[in-house]
């Protein structure tokens, strides 16, 4: 089976494809509804601002090996570095930790019938994804983060 073959299904629902619906975590950056979709582009909106999830191996960072800096795109904020990244099989970016724990919040979502740890950045509160405690070491984490919610910037 050729790679494209490969991706051209969606897997079943499981806890990474799943939608949140956790309630939006807030930060410093903050700008109206009208403001945000007029800054971001759809999907970036459904995703940040509505808890969204895009679908798997169809997004532009799922197999990205750059050397760069995967920032907000909400408001630019570093999160995750290309040397934390790593192939989970998902289909989604996935990190093993943030550049900066403080870059990013976490909260509960117990939506689904099950609880998990959502991902949003720090500081404009976008939804970014989900994190799992099933990544390789040091951390042990994945975080499992959607595209949309990122832009990369190449290294120089």
């Amino acid at each position: 089976m050729s790679d494209q073959e490969k991706h051209e299904f969606l897997p079943e629902p499981n806890a990474c494809s799943l939608p949140s619906q956790a309630e939006q975590a807030t930060g410093s950056f903050k700008l109206s509804d009208q403001e945000w979709k007029e800054r971001l582009k759809r999907e970036q909106y459904h995703v940040l601002r509505e808890h969204g999830t895009e679908p798997p191996f169809r997004n532009p960072y799922w197999d990205t090996k750059e050397a760069g800096t995967y920032e907000c795109a909400g408001c630019g904020k570093p999160l995750f570095c290309y040397n934390t990244k790593f192939d989970s099989g998902t289909g989604w970016p996935s990190f093993s930790q943030p550049v900066n724990a403080e870059n990013v919040g976490t909260t509960v979502d117990e939506s689904y019938g099950m609880t998990r740890t959502e991902v949003h950045c720090s500081h404009c509160g976008g939804h970014l994804g989900h994190v799992f405690e099933d990544g390789p070491e040091p951390s042990g984490l994945r975080y499992c983060i959607n595209s949309a919610s990122l832009n990369f910037v190449p290294e120089k």
